[in-house]
């Protein structure tokens, strides 16, 4: 399979770019390449004007089933050390632009930590998430553990890290690991939706948003809030900000221009 074979693109709307993982066959598991390509994609959609939001998805029955066992096992304590992995994720954590994942079927081991990279997660019906590692005498090793955690807290990220239990799509609209839960058939269809409507905002306030929001995790509340101030001030220097307020006052629809 080749590179563009991986990971499939369309523009189902303006400004919204889908990329849908595309090894079905090994029920979507991240190997390098997998992963490599998505880097590349996504740091492509960071240099696109055209792209505001990306949405990532996989199969109505899988999003992604985990990492490719396949390589890990050829890995001894030398090779991880040299592993690329840490860095692809570190690359795909700073991706500045807004990331939907729309998750239908098993999001399991890695693919249960790439939707915990994403923005805003909206999953199907049939939606199951686990981090099944601890079986395989592992733990979760692309931030599962500590993502987890920040999300839903220590006792239920122990919880399900130490006995690899799987949740469906209810449990993770309770514990704030999704937005929202639609029929399979329209999962996707609904994330594209959003997308578009966060696609029509201003762009360089999305990136200040997401900055701002991710800041919680890596500082203190007062000092979250003084880098929040430095944004709101920051964006009063933008022409997107004027555009807004002035499209306030004269009744009509802002245009944006990421400017």
């Amino acid at each position: 399979m080749t590179m563009q074979e991986l990971i499939t693109q369309s523009y189902p709307a303006e400004k919204v770019l889908l990329l849908s993982l595309n090894r079905l066959e090994k029920r979507n598991a991240l190997n390098n390449a997998t992963l490599r390509h998505l880097v590349e994609l996504l740091q492509q959609a960071e240099q696109n004007p055209d792209v505001g939001v990306v949405v990532i998805t996989g199969h109505t029955s899988c999003f992604a089933a985990g990492a490719d066992l396949t390589e890990l096992a050829d890995l001894d304590v030398v090779n991880l050390q040299l592993d690329e992995r840490p860095q692809l994720w570190q690359k795909i954590d700073s991706f500045s632009k807004p990331l939907i994942a729309a998750v239908n079927g098993y999001a399991l081991g890695a693919g249960f930590e790439l939707v915990l990279h994403a923005d805003i997660v909206l999953c199907g019906e049939n939606a199951k998430f686990a981090l099944p590692e601890i079986g395989l005498g592992m733990l979760p090793g692309a931030g599962g553990t500590q993502r987890l955690a920040r999300l839903v807290g220590q006792q239920l990220a122990m919880r399900w890290a130490m006995t690899g239990e799987m949740l469906g799509a209810e449990q993770a609209l309770q514990h704030g690991i999704c937005s929202q839960i639609s029929p399979v058939a329209l999962t996707v269809q609904y994330a594209v939706e959003l997308a578009g409507k966060i696609a029509r905002q201003a762009p360089l306030a999305l990136r200040a948003i997401k900055q701002s929001v991710k800041n919680i995790h890596e500082t203190s509340l007062s000092q979250g809030l003084k880098l929040e101030r430095q944004s709101f001030v920051w964006l009063a220097a933008t022409q997107d900000r004027q555009e807004g307020i002035s499209a306030f006052f004269e009744k009509r629809k802002p245009v944006f221009k990421g400017q």
